[in-house]
């Protein structure tokens, strides 16, 4: 997959809106887990890109995105 050009007006609205009290990793995980769940709208349907062995999907697998997970599962 090719890397997109570095959009300053999308960093910027990363740095202010969701990283902007974020001092280690923990709490940037959690900054973009709350904004991911105010702004994302479920379900929707995505595909696998990578296998995990916490997870029975495979690569390649087309899934309805229900909801987000808990938030002690996405620290």
């Amino acid at each position: 997959m090719a890397k997109d050009e570095r959009d300053e007006e999308r960093e910027e609205r990363i740095t202010m809106e969701i990283v902007v009290d974020a001092y280690d990793p923990e709490e940037l995980a959690m900054g973009w887990y709350y904004y991911l769940q105010d702004t994302m709208q479920f379900p929707f349907t995505a595909t696998c890109i990578s296998k995990r062995r916490s997870s029975p999907i495979k690569e390649g697998a087309t899934v309805k995105v229900v909801g987000m997970a808990p938030e002690d599962e996405c620290e």
